[in-house]
């Protein structure tokens, strides 16, 4: 079954990504995170994002479009990037996402495709 792991990162995640004095730190926990889920053979799909403040958020009201710059969630945390993975069940899942460098990651299971 596959899973998507949405990881949450705070606006002092996102800005560790750009510094050099912290970026090195940040990246670390990633690069072991990723190479262990390549490793497992689990990968279905994976990508960073890019901070929140790059985002465009598309609103339906009563028919009518509208755009904002910038995401629309007013929380502390952003998603900041995903993986699909393909595991037996919710469990693994869980397991692979409490291995994560982030405190807040999401689970749901991926509704399988029509074919």
């Amino acid at each position: 079954m596959n899973y998507t792991l949405m990881f949450y990162e705070t606006q002092e995640d996102f800005a560790a990504r750009i510094d050099p004095a912290r970026q090195q730190e940040y990246l670390a926990g990633w690069t072991h995170y990723v190479h262990a889920l390549r490793n497992a053979g689990i990968v279905v799909f994976g990508s960073g994002l890019c901070a929140p403040e790059t985002a465009a958020t598309m609103k339906r009201r009563g028919g009518e479009l509208m755009v904002q710059d910038g995401p629309f969630p007013e929380t502390k945390e952003q998603l900041g990037g995903i993986f699909v993975i393909d595991v037996p069940d919710l469990d693994a899942a869980l397991e692979w996402a409490a291995r994560g460098p982030v405190d807040t990651v999401e689970v749901r299971q991926n509704i399988p495709s029509l074919k």
